[in-house]
């Protein structure tokens, strides 16, 4: 049929999409690893204050906490979607 791609285009796009999502997740999650992790040690220097984070009863470390957690997260994600997609 015309206009459909061929099989090997299609793993090729496929392959191409599958490293692109794999290297945005684990940018995102290396940054946000870092970024929450910097933050804690600001806050926990003194440096920088932590309580205008603070939203009800969470506490403003608890926020950038959450930053850095999301991000190993990410990252975990992305380091481990190879290995899940391969099998």
């Amino acid at each position: 049929m015309p206009g459909t791609p061929e099989p090997v285009h299609l793993a090729t796009y496929v392959n191409t999409a599958k490293s692109l999502i794999q290297k945005l997740l684990i940018l995102v999650g290396n940054t946000l690893t870092l970024v929450g992790c910097v933050g804690l040690i600001l806050a926990t220097t003194g440096l920088v204050s932590a309580e205008f984070l603070s939203k009800g009863i969470s506490s403003g470390v608890r926020v950038i906490g959450s930053v850095a957690i999301a991000g190993c997260l990410l990252s975990a994600i992305g380091y481990g979607i190879v290995d899940y997609l391969e099998k």
